[in-house]
């Protein structure tokens, strides 16, 4: 008999850095906050648990984030303003953040790492198998990387890593799965996880992007790992323990993406996110292109 798993309904956003990289736009904004043309990047986020059916999503935040939260609430001095000039087009768009889905928020309190941050979470996901989605991975909305991974879950059990190809020169800023072949092709099986591995030392060159599903016992793993590289409580290190034991939680199966992916956490990359998406929105996109072209043809 095949085995019936309980679904996926929550998912668990990782949102108490201090977004340093981006100082001084951060110093009084959370980096969540910085808009990726004319949404904050975290929305985005929320909009792809939502899409892959998360409706219950948990916010883990710290200090100076309450902008998340009013964000996601209802701004009704607002709503009354474009209410009473007949906007109605900006006041669906208001509104559209309060109605994405059920959000929640829980506080770090110490920055101790993205293990401690998932593991903030514990009470709120209780014992069901669970999404993380990492704020500065945004995934275009046209590759469902999440969705797929959440099949995979549910037809393997155990947990499931986002794996993407990066270049050798680049693998060190990732953590780096060691991983064996299934029969499908973009799954693999992952035997060993390696947190930002040395520069030649990497065991593949396929680097863990910011989507997981996991497994509830990863908190047990949690609450007894001792911190690891730059004295955090590493969420690879847990993996880890699973990838390499027959304990409940595991195994962990990596789903290979090779789809569309901006990386906001940088700024370069963040830039050209904002690029790519304006260029290919259809309000934006034609009078923006003709200006990019014509920009880059006398800069050139």
């Amino acid at each position: 008999m095949t085995e019936v798993r309980p679904g996926i309904v929550k998912a668990v956003i990782p949102a108490a850095g201090l977004g340093t990289r981006f100082l001084p736009a951060t110093k009084a904004t959370p980096k969540e906050m910085l808009p990726v043309v004319d949404k904050p990047a975290i929305q985005y986020v929320v909009e792809e648990a939502v899409a892959a059916g998360l409706e219950d999503v948990l916010l883990v935040t710290g200090r100076n984030k309450r902008a998340l939260e009013d964000h996601f609430d209802r701004n009704y001095e607002l709503e009354h303003a474009l209410s009473r000039k007949g906007d109605d087009q900006r006041l669906s768009l208001v509104r559209e953040s309060a109605d994405l889905a059920a959000v929640h928020y829980v506080r770090q309190g110490d920055p101790r790492g993205l293990g401690h941050a998932v593991l903030s979470a514990a009470s709120h996901v209780g014992d069901q198998p669970f999404a993380v989605l990492l704020g500065d991975d945004l995934i275009d909305p046209r590759d469902p990387l999440l969705a797929r991974m959440i099949e995979v879950q549910q037809e393997r059990g155990g947990s499931v890593v986002a794996l993407m190809e990066v270049a050798e020169e680049q693998i060190h800023l990732y953590g780096c799965a060691a991983v064996e072949a299934t029969a499908e092709d973009d799954v693999v099986r992952v035997t060993d996880l390696v947190e930002k591995p040395a520069r030649g030392e990497a065991p593949s060159s396929y680097a863990v992007i910011g989507r997981y599903v996991l497994e509830p016992q990863v908190f047990d793993v949690l609450a007894r790992t001792a911190p690891g590289r730059g004295g955090e409580i590493q969420l690879t290190d847990a993996l880890q323990e699973l990838a390499k034991s027959d304990a409940p939680g595991g195994p962990v199966h990596g789903v290979l993406f090779d789809g569309r992916r901006y990386d906001t956490g940088d700024r370069g990359d963040y830039l050209r996110a904002i690029v790519r998406l304006a260029c290919e929105r259809e309000d934006l996109g034609p009078d923006f292109r003709t200006w990019l072209r014509d920009w880059v043809r006398e800069e050139l």
